[in-house]
């Protein structure tokens, strides 16, 4: 997960440029969006990782003031977007403290677009965007 993190804090260098999410509607000002889209794409990999057991590639694009992060797991079956259960972890089987099934939450909420495909032969693509100072 380091390199996913790091490659991707590499790609961006100095997107979007300072002071550009004061533009986006609702912007939190103390949120970089390079922090914002390493968590996304952290939350993704995860997902595929937990859920397929057998790998992920990532793909990053910068284009313009857009960046497209696509995640590819090799296992068919698309994703169910799932909201928190509190009550879940209470049963041995279920993660502590209900932690399972924030991550296509977290996607939706913070990505200016989203989504999933299968892909060519075998798997899914999980994808998002972020537009550099979205209007």
């Amino acid at each position: 997960m380091p390199e996913v993190r790091h490659a991707l804090r590499d790609l961006l260098g100095k997107w979007p440029e300072p002071g550009a999410d004061a533009a986006r509607p609702g912007a939190d000002h103390t949120v970089d969006a390079v922090d914002v889209a390493e968590l996304l794409a952290s939350e993704l990999v995860t997902n595929a990782l937990i859920h397929t057991d057998r790998g992920a590639v990532v793909t990053a694009t910068v284009e313009d003031r857009r960046l497209h992060v696509e995640v590819r797991d090799f296992v068919a079956g698309l994703p169910v977007r799932d909201a928190p259960d509190p009550d879940r972890g209470r049963a041995s089987e279920d993660p502590p403290l209900g932690t399972s099934g924030r991550g296509l939450v977290l996607v939706e909420s913070l990505a200016d677009a989203w989504g999933v495909r299968t892909a060519q032969g075998v798997g899914k693509v999980i994808w998002f965007e972020l537009h550099a100072g979205a209007a």
